[in-house]
C-alpha cells in the first residue's frame, strides 16, 4: 500500500468520524444510530483486517464478534427507524448498503464455493454501487448537499474496502 493510498484511507475516516458525529448531535434517532453502527463496523472490519495481530486471543475475538453483531442489529434497528419515520430516501439507501455488505461478506467469505458465480455476484455488486451513487444525486438535487457527501464519503469508504479485500482474493484465485 502506497503512502498516498493510506492518507487517504485516513483523510476518508476522519471525515466519516466527523459526519457521525453531526449525524448523532442534529440527525433523527435513526440517523445517529444509523451513523454509529456503520462507523463501528468499519471500525472492526479494519481492525480484523489491518491489525488481526490484535487479535490473536479467542476472547479479543470474541469480544470483537459480540460488538459486531450488536452494530449490525443497530444498522438494521436503524433502517427500520427508517421506515418507521417514513423517510423513504433514507430507508432504500439503508437497505441497499446493507445488501452491499451482505454480498461483500459473501464474496470474501465464500470465494471459493461461489467462483462459478463470481460474474453474477459482480454484477450485482455494480447495481447495488450504481444504486447507491444514484442517492447521492437524488440528495444533491433535492439540495440536502450534506447527504449527498456523506452518501458519497462513504461509497469511496467502501471503494477502498473492496481495494483492500477484494483484489488480493481475486489475484489468489487466478493464481
Amino acid at each position: 500500500m502506497t503512502r498516498w493510498y493510506a492518507a487517504v484511507e485516513l483523510i476518508v475516516f476522519l471525515l466519516l468520524i466527523a459526519n457521525t458525529v453531526v449525524f448523532a448531535a442534529r440527525g433523527s434517532a435513526a440517523e445517529g444510530l444509523d451513523s454509529v453502527a456503520w462507523l463501528t463496523l468499519l471500525l472492526l472490519f479494519g481492525l480484523e483486517t489491518a491489525h488481526a495481530r490484535l487479535l490473536s486471543s479467542r476472547r479479543a475475538l470474541m469480544r470483537v464478534h459480540a460488538v459486531r453483531l450488536i452494530a449490525g442489529v443497530a444498522v438494521v434497528v436503524a433502517a427500520i427507524g427508517y421506515v418507521i419515520e417514513m423517510a423513504w430516501l433514507d430507508a432504500a439507501n439503508a437497505w441497499l448498503w446493507i445488501a452491499v455488505v451482505v454480498l461483500l461478506e459473501f464474496k470474501v467469505r465464500f470465494m471459493r464455493s461461489l467462483a462459478r458465480h463470481h460474474a453474477l455476484l459482480e454484477s450485482i455488486a455494480v447495481a447495488c454501487y450504481l444504486g447507491l451513487a444514484v442517492f447521492v444525486v437524488v440528495w444533491a438535487w433535492r439540495g440536502e448537499w450534506f447527504d449527498a457527501y456523506d452518501a458519497a464519503l462513504w461509497l469511496v469508504a467502501f471503494a477502498t474496502i473492496e481495494m483492500n479485500v477484494l483484489r488480493p482474493l481475486g489475484r489468489t484465485r487466478s493464481q
